[in-house]
């Protein structure tokens, strides 16, 4: 991913435009008509980097999300409660994608994966 571009003639910032008769992105200055063809299609790229508290805090919290999918078929090895949230992600280590569980139980908070 290519940084941010300036413009060559008045150093003000270039932002994305399409040429739609060609088809082809464009950089272009909004100060003046400077434009170049863009060398890579990417225009943003959104990197978030957590530290380890802030994954902890978002484990603890997923038990109520309401917009998270529940299950009543499997039960807590620690509480024995009978319902969970479940969410995938990637785990540390491994290639693919893991099925994460959380137990409901507001006492309990148990966390495991399949």
């Amino acid at each position: 991913m290519s940084t941010m571009k300036f413009c060559r003639e008045c150093n003000n910032i270039l932002y994305p435009r399409e040429d739609r008769n060609e088809k082809v992105l464009l950089f272009a200055c909004r100060n003046c008509e400077h434009q170049e063809v863009a060398d890579n299609n990417c225009v943003y790229r959104n990197e978030i980097h957590h530290s380890a508290g802030e994954r902890t805090q978002v484990l603890q919290d997923v038990a109520s999300d309401p917009t998270l999918p529940r299950t009543k078929a499997v039960r807590c090895a620690v509480c024995n409660h009978g319902e969970a949230v479940f969410f995938q992600a990637t785990a540390r280590g491994e290639e693919g994608m893991t099925l994460f569980f959380v137990c409901c139980n507001p006492n309990c908070g148990n966390r495991w994966r399949d």
